[in-house]
């Protein structure tokens, strides 16, 4: 186990820093005191049948490993081996990814954050909101009314679309599970995770009604996937083109793809609906309705919001670029006005739980108060059971893989209290 001491991503053994004695110590200087107590932590929710398996990894700003452990359920995975190059479904991992190679184009003139999206998706010019009898639209309705919102009632959308609405999740998109019957059905119908490519997927959805007018408010959805089609549209290349041209072949990044390599598999997914964990029955996943995204090299269709793969070790890489302000291994990708821009409040301004930037949660004070990690963290995570933060006050980036779908009510918080003990061992090595 690595303890206070680092490697580098080739191997090397660094040396640990001395203990400085202010607050907010870089995670270089002063390593991970205990990290037998974070195995604990890991090894508990595996061991008590919340998840088939827990990767955890934390790496400074340099890429050196600070951390890492892997606990795997043997009855269940009996001959898997899952390590930091392991191959994870990320899902929404993968939307600060797709909204990162937009602001990349962004800066490069191609896209304006206000543009209208039917500028570059005339499909949805004339798109329609679902709305209640007396023209509220549905994504104002509390679950009482979810009943008597059906059958579907639409009025034309009243505001323009715009990218930035997209980043936002204030377009009006969302997935098949609102909790509205007729809503979800309209949508899974059209099971837009198997369409051809990215103009299938679009033709699916323009006669479908939004969920609010644009602009309007927070919803969250599959804004991020169509954020990835615009950019499809305004460059002539595939979104796996662009992320490949533009993010990792020009960083370095290894890890962080839309196809499964050859040779590569992927590990089962798992579900906890039921209170055991067990194989997931088909069409389980009904985010999109009956089927999920698929990894087949000569698919067509790349979704911007949910169907990237990644390995921890290239996820970490990204999100280094994100602390390091947009550079990597010597290169730039973002300017940093624009990496300020994406953690910077933009939604949710009321909520007493921390901000949305774009895409990006950004904890408050109540994190620290809990004990559950710190104020400031960049946070995200996916749908089956992934999870990321980063820390810039004390310059490390953090990760947890598992693969999960419906994770029982006695593994919700394992991410709360994964940091809660690694951050306690921060304060009290700072407090010395």
């Amino acid at each position: 186990m690595i303890g206070s001491a680092f490697f580098t991503k080739a191997g090397t053994l660094l040396p640990a820093f001395v203990l400085c004695s202010w607050a907010h110590i870089a995670l270089a200087q002063i390593g991970v005191p205990d990290p037998d107590a974070l195995d604990a932590v890991l090894d508990r929710f595996v061991e008590e049948g919340h998840y088939p398996f827990l990767y955890a990894r934390l790496e400074d700003r340099d890429g050196n490993v600070a951390y890492e452990h892997s606990v795997v359920n043997r009855d269940l995975l009996p001959d898997a081996e899952i390590d930091g190059r392991s191959w994870i479904r990320v899902w929404s991992m993968s939307k600060i990814v797709t909204i990162s190679v937009v602001l990349d184009l962004v800066e490069d003139g191609v896209l304006s954050l206000e543009d209208p999206v039917a500028s570059y998706i005339p499909e949805f010019s004339e798109m329609q909101v679902a709305v209640t009898p007396d023209g509220t639209s549905l994504a104002e309705i509390g679950p009482e009314r979810f009943d008597a919102a059906c059958p579907l009632t639409s009025v034309p959308a009243d505001t323009v679309m715009t990218v930035r609405h997209l980043i936002n999740h204030e377009a009006g998109f969302y997935y098949s599970t609102t909790g509205i019957p007729c809503i979800d059905s309209a949508l899974a119908e059209q099971n837009v995770a198997t369409a051809a490519d990215s103009d299938d997927f679009i033709a699916r959805l323009a006669d479908l009604p939004l969920i609010q007018h644009p602009g309007t408010t927070y919803y969250y959805g599959i804004n991020t996937t169509i954020l990835g089609m615009v950019a499809e549209r305004a460059t002539g290349r595939s979104l796996e083109q662009l992320v490949e041209e533009r993010l990792t072949g020009p960083l370095g990044i290894e890890g962080l793809q839309y196809d499964l390599p050859p040779q590569a598999s992927l590990l089962p997914t798992i579900s906890g609906q039921g209170g055991a964990l067990r194989p997931a029955y088909p069409g389980e996943l009904d985010i999109f309705g009956p089927d999920v995204p698929g990894y087949d090299p000569e698919r067509q269709l790349h979704l911007g919001g949910e169907g990237m793969l990644a390995s921890a070790d290239g996820y970490a890489d990204f999100l280094r670029m994100l602390l390091n302000h947009g550079t990597l291994n010597g290169a730039r990708f973002l300017e940093t006005s624009t990496v300020e821009d994406i953690y910077s409040p933009h939604t949710q301004l009321d909520n007493p739980e921390g901000y949305n930037g774009f895409n990006l949660w950004v904890t408050g004070e109540p994190t620290r108060t809990r004990e559950q990690g710190e104020e400031g963290l960049w946070v995200g995570g996916g749908y089956e059971g992934t999870h990321f933060w980063v820390d810039p006050k004390r310059e490390f980036v953090g990760i947890i893989m598992s693969q999960i779908f419906w994770i029982n009510e006695d593994g919700w918080f394992r991410d709360e209290t994964f940091r809660g003990e690694l951050y306690r061992q921060f304060w009290a090595a700072e407090s010395q």
